[in-house]
């Protein structure tokens, strides 16, 4: 009798995963209203740094550098105070800014895409791999020229998703939900990574019983938001204390953005009869509130008034020739423009190639390539960053300024190159992410078998 057993599944048998695949439905939603908000953000940002630009060249610039000097509080030394309206917008305004970040990080780890390994193990990798290659590029190009200014190694690892998603909505690229989605959440990993750096490695003056102190007011604002208190004249004044304790600790005071962010519940309470938490995404709890609330200061108001105050390089007088061989601006532009697109492109195509991927059925590599270009555009928090290493207003301030700007834009113009050439291929999968046949208001290809 002939043996009926079918033969064993060889590896080779068997489908391939898939990478850069779409997200489920609640998740396209939040990352659609995440993409909105930050796409007005990022042209605000824009403005705000072309503004800086000229102002700072034109015959008014003795009143730029007023401005940016004023100190709005005199007499704050005993808490730190004392400063200037540029490092307000940097310490302060921008602590709004990393609040945000906290929420979506959290967001993200409870019930977004990094909550499953499977699918965060490919944006985190491609993140260390886009901080790292950056990183070792500036080291190299700096010990290379004689090694003076080292400490300003981590200033071309950041990515700034408000300054790319302006670049995407300039060249009216439809990206598909999945690389879309990868850029969002590489941006937010990207962001833990830079908060980490920027904690450990530049806080000058540490002063434990500030930080010590700091986490009364922390542990009172997440006993409040965890019992759906968010009455805003208690946890405003928490919020303004822990800042204040945080800076006054040495520690940079974006972190207490961070800090508090990480303590608002991202899920709600489940009532009788309700679908289980978590089935909406993490839509429906405190956090998705606070950042609906606050998201739009940040990437409306705070960002911009800090590009305002950071991008302000004066250029007049300067020669340009001279500062181009600069080896910190050679070092910064060489991170932000290669260490970032062969970082990410080489950390993500390793990942397929060791774990037998495949790319996503819409999406090529040269897409992957065009992401990867425009994540190295590295505005806010690399400006930020350089301020830390060495100091606003120091000498090699204006030359930090420049490689941000002259970096951020070159990777800007070579990815909308990259990406701009797919636009039509791209406008058909948008058109199709869109169509919703049965009219159930969910699109038919977020219901396809194998999503949610």
């Amino acid at each position: 009798m002939p043996d009926r057993t079918p033969p064993p599944e060889r590896p080779s048998d068997r489908p391939r995963p898939r990478i850069l695949t779409r997200s489920s439905w609640p998740e396209a939603r939040h990352l659609a209203d995440v993409l909105r908000t930050e796409t007005v953000g990022g042209a605000l940002l824009l403005v705000g740094a072309v503004l800086a630009l000229v102002w700072a060249n034109s015959p008014w610039a003795a009143s730029y550098t007023r401005l940016s000097n004023w100190v709005p509080w005199p007499g704050g030394e005993r808490l730190h105070l004392d400063l200037t309206l540029a490092a307000w917008t940097a310490d302060g305004l921008l602590a709004i800014f990393f609040f945000v970040v906290g929420l979506e990080l959290k967001r993200e780890f409870v019930a977004g895409d990094l909550r499953d390994p499977r699918r965060a193990a490919l944006p985190v990798v491609a993140a260390l791999g886009g901080m790292a290659l950056p990183a070792l590029i500036y080291v190299a190009v700096i010990l290379t020229a004689g090694g003076d200014g080292l400490r300003g190694w981590a200033i071309p690892t950041a990515t700034d998703i408000a300054f790319a998603l302006a670049v995407l909505a300039v060249v009216s690229s439809h990206l598909p939900q999945g690389l879309r989605a990868f850029l969002l959440t590489l941006a937010v990993v990207d962001d833990l990574f830079a908060i980490t750096i920027i904690a450990i490695f530049y806080t000058a003056d540490f002063h434990p019983l500030p930080l010590l102190a700091a986490l009364a007011p922390i542990a009172l604002f997440a006993w409040l938001v965890q019992r759906g208190r968010t009455w805003w004249w208690a946890l405003i004044p928490l919020a303004l204390a822990t800042w204040a304790l945080v800076h006054a600790s040495g520690v940079h005071a974006t972190v207490a953005g961070v800090l508090l962010g990480f303590t608002v519940p991202v899920l709600a309470r489940r009532r009788a009869g309700s679908a289980p938490a978590g089935d909406d995404g993490g839509h429906g709890g405190i956090a998705a509130r606070l950042e609906h609330l606050w998201r739009p200061v940040s990437a409306g108001v705070a960002v911009p008034i800090f590009a305002l105050f950071a991008a302000g390089v004066t250029l007049r007088g300067t020669d340009l020739g001279a500062l181009l061989t600069e080896p910190v601006v050679i070092a910064i532009v060489a991170g932000l423009v290669l260490g970032k697109s062969i970082g990410i492109f080489g950390s993500t195509y390793l990942l397929a190639r060791f774990t037998r991927a495949e790319l996503d059925e819409d999406i090529t590599w040269p897409d992957l390539l065009g992401i990867a270009l425009l994540a190295g555009v590295g505005f806010t928090v690399s400006l930020l960053i350089g301020d830390l290493a060495f100091g606003a207003g120091s000498t090699a301030d204006d030359r930090v300024k420049a490689a941000v700007l002259a970096g951020s834009v070159i990777s800007a113009v070579l990815a909308a190159v990259v990406l701009v050439r797919r636009n039509a291929a791209y406008r058909r999968v948008a058109e199709r992410e869109q169509l919703d046949a049965d009219g159930d208001g969910v699109p038919d290809v977020f219901q396809e078998p194998g999503r949610s």
